[in-house]
């Protein structure tokens, strides 16, 4: 041996005399899996990484890994591994290169073909030209991504990447080293299997159908390979994704899954206490309370016995199992279900037809079938008890049943959390808020600026106001609730992919101005009202409307029937449709108007008496000259529209929307579904404020999210806006375009009508691509605004 490697890779040993025990070590493995073709092109490949000049750290992982990759792809593909390493020398450290040879084996153990292989190598240069930063901290992590993604998926996982953190360095490398959120978001959406979030719907009607009761379906994170569902808190925990086990499809597995733990919740009576007994006692006892409730439910349900039969024969693993016993455990399972199933073994066999004895008789009740599950469970573990056969619990629990829980549900004890002890606050230290009196909260109070840990904190139903200062305590020391966050996704245009939970929108309290300014208003547009009177006179329904001539109507017209019976009488055919139908006439339709409130919407107006505005046509009580923003027009224009929308009776709901970056996009609510344009409502359009950017996409998403809860058939997104979408964190214009025209589609799938009204003069250039054809008008001169508004919403809705 020694003479052939001194032979063959003598160069190589001259260079790195360290690296002669791993040569020997993986020779011969190589001689085992290569001909001599493969081993000639195993020495030339080492010697050729060899003389890179990095060290002797790729040198060893190519001569350590290489025999496994031709072990699972065929010695074929060794030339495209050192052809990759060589690529990679130019561009990258010796380290690095040694983490792309270590990461092979894996790669071919992953993909399984040579083309996959070499695909992955093509990825791996196609980053290190692209993100060279972000090899080495995905390279440390392949065997985690391979196990949960495709190459496909890899591909798209990293191109996402690369171009989201091109320029941002730090976040790059936290991105492939799966230290960031949006990268295990990302992951998340491109694995592999069947997802939850597309089987939880369909899973939620397959129990309801069994049971008829709900059940709450939960995903968990499925991060290790020996991950199993489970039940906490009357909530079934699922896989986040599975994969199909045999011929049993992902979806098969999940109501194999979902089923076997709702038979628990529906046929556990309590948990069974867990005091004297040593783990292994507790699982075997489990393994037949499985098949206890599993019998009770295909009892009622036989095609339940048939789906979980399916999964307890396969053999899911042909490798040799860590303990003897723990194939017998898994033909044990299945006899327990099916009593024609053997293990070939006689006591275990005995065992199985004790239960098939016994178990009708226990059924009937609950505690009675407890009882009877655990004195053959420990009646099992006495069988392998007396063999010296138990296993250790972490063997036993690698157990081969793909659709049973962790069953701790069974048990009485739950882990502690000591968390859970810090978050508990006594009752006597639990904060109290109360809606006092004015003349209380003088008198009382002990200090008017206390934090969020007060124990007492009082209210009142109106602002505080303090004279000297002419402001209330909100407005000077106060801070706005904010909802909860809503995430959305956001179209990348440039990898066409959707980043996953991308923006954060945050729903805030508008505040409030004099309801009597929106009066003012109407008042100053009186002669727009008459327009708006004749909108409200074309559109509001009126009640019901007689149908005639019909030939399947509801009632027999009288007139039509006297007709019909003349003919007849004269000898001429008569006509049939002598029947009438009344039909209640309803517009049923659903509209948001949402309002561009961003930081340009201040901007100034020329006056009303300029050159290019006549005086005359100012509206009574604005003042010529004076000057106004474009807010004060929206203003305007949504005060005269919702008018008119309150006197035709549709259901309409007032919003608007700013952004501070895709961290924080503020969605105000000036009036909601359901609720009048009341004094309050007036209130809120009169406080109505502009500042920030325009993230177009995110808030027209939430929107939409409000409309979909409406149970109308039509729905309307109406936005007014003076611009193009921009955020203070996009430098590329194009993104939020492209994102804003993907949620247009998306709206429009889900049945959604939208239409945009922009106020910016250059707006031709974007808004056809973003919103469509004839989905879009262009207010050249914005004064007309509060008389373009309500006659569009009749031409849209008419």
């Amino acid at each position: 041996m020694t003479v052939d490697l001194d032979q063959h890779l003598g160069d190589l040993l001259a260079r790195h005399p360290d690296v002669r025990d791993t040569l020997t070590a993986a020779w011969h493995e190589a001689t085992r899996v290569m001909s001599p073709t493969g081993l000639q092109a195993f020495a030339d490949g080492a010697q050729a990484i060899g003389s890179l000049g990095r060290g002797a750290d790729p040198v060893h992982a190519f001569l350590a890994n290489m025999p496994a990759v031709a072990r699972e792809c065929g010695e074929d593909v060794i030339d495209d591994c050192v052809s990759a390493a060589l690529h990679l020398s130019s561009m990258t450290s010796g380290a690095v290169i040694a983490l792309l040879l270590a990461s092979l084996p894996t790669a071919a153990r992953r993909l399984g073909d040579p083309d996959l292989l070499r695909g992955y190598l093509t990825l791996v240069h196609q980053m290190s030209a692209r993100a060279a930063r972000g090899l080495r901290p995905m390279l440390q992590n392949v065997d985690d991504l391979l196990s949960k993604l495709t190459l496909s998926g890899l591909r798209r996982w990293a191109d996402f990447g690369i171009e989201a953190y091109r320029r941002d360095h730090d976040n790059l490398v936290r991105y492939f080293g799966l230290q960031s959120q949006d990268s295990r978001a990302m992951l998340q959406q491109q694995r592999r299997g069947t997802l939850f979030v597309d089987s939880q719907r369909r899973l939620n009607f397959y129990l309801r159908a069994l049971w008829g009761r709900d059940f709450f379906l939960r995903p968990s994170a499925a991060d290790h390979e020996d991950f199993r569902p489970y039940v906490e808190g009357h909530v079934v925990h699922m896989p986040d994704a599975v994969d199909g086990v045999g011929d049993v499809s992902g979806f098969d597995l999940y109501k194999a899954m979902a089923a076997h733990m709702a038979a628990h919740l529906a046929h556990t009576p309590a948990a069974m206490p867990a005091e004297g007994l040593s783990p292994a006692e507790k699982f075997l006892v489990t393994l037949v309370e499985d098949a206890r409730v599993e019998y009770v439910a295909y009892t009622a349900f036989p095609g339940l016995r048939d789906l979980w039969r399916r999964l307890l024969s396969l053999d899911l693993d042909p490798a040799a199992p860590e303990h003897p016993t723990i194939p017998l455990l898994e033909r044990l399972a299945l006899a327990l279900i099916d009593g024609d199933a053997r293990t070939g073994d006689a006591d275990l066999d005995a065992l199985a037809d004790r239960f098939h004895a016994g178990i009708d008789g226990a059924a009937g009740d609950p505690q009675t079938g407890q009882d009877f599950a655990r004195g053959l469970g420990l009646d099992l573990f006495a069988i392998l008890s007396a063999r010296a056969a138990v296993p250790s619990l972490r063997v036993l629990e690698s157990i081969r049943l793909p659709h049973r829980d962790d069953n701790r549900i069974v048990w009485t004890f739950q882990p502690v959390d000591p968390r859970d002890a810090l978050d508990y606050v006594p009752a006597s230290q639990r904060q109290v808020r109360k809606t006092v009196s004015v003349m209380e909260m003088v008198n009382e109070i002990d200090c008017e600026l206390a934090g969020d840990d007060a124990q007492e904190i009082w209210r009142l139903e109106t602002p505080f106001w303090l004279d000297q200062e002419a402001c209330t305590i909100n407005e000077l020391e106060g801070k706005e609730p904010v909802s909860d966050p809503f995430h959305y996704q956001e179209w990348d245009h440039q990898v066409q992919l959707y980043r996953p939970d991308w923006a954060t929108v945050y729903e805030r309290r508008p505040p409030r101005g004099l309801p009597g300014d929106i009066d003012a208003i109407l008042e100053a547009h009186r002669p727009i009202s008459h327009t708006i009177r004749r909108i409200i006179d074309t559109l509001q329904p009126q009640g019901v409307q007689r149908l005639r001539n019909l030939e399947d109507g509801d009632e027999i017209d009288i007139n039509a029937a006297v007709d019909a019976m003349v003919d007849i009488r004269i000898g001429r055919q008569p006509d049939p449709r002598i029947t009438l139908r009344n039909v209640v006439n309803r517009r049923d339709l659903a509209v948001v108007l949402l309002l561009d409130l961003s930081e340009s919407t201040n901007d100034l107006l020329p006056a009303v008496d300029d050159a290019e505005s006549d005086a005359a046509e100012a509206p009574e009580g604005i003042v010529p000259g004076q000057p106004r923003t474009v807010l004060d027009l929206t203003r305007e224009a949504t005060a005269l529209v919702a008018t008119a929308i309150e006197g035709i009776g549709d259901p309409f709901a007032i919003h608007g929307f700013s952004s501070d970056s895709r961290h924080d996009v503020q969605y105000t609510r000036f009036k909601d579904f359901g609720h009048p344009l009341d004094e309050g409502a007036k209130a809120r359009l009169a406080g109505m404020r502009g500042g920030l950017s325009t993230r177009m996409g995110a808030a027209m998403r939430h929107a939409a999210a409000h409309l979909l809860k409406r149970p109308e058939r039509r729905k309307l997104l109406l936005l007014v806006t003076d611009g193009a979408p921009a955020d203070v964190d996009e430098r590329d214009p194009q993104h939020l375009r492209q994102d804003t025209r993907k949620a247009v589609e998306e709206l429009h799938t889900r049945g959604i009508l939208t239409y945009c009204l922009t106020l910016d003069p250059h707006a031709d250039a974007y808004v056809k691509r973003i919103f469509g054809e004839h989905r879009y008008t262009v207010v050249d001169h914005v004064r007309r605004l509060p008389e373009k508004l309500p006659t569009l919403f009749a031409s849209l809705t008419g």
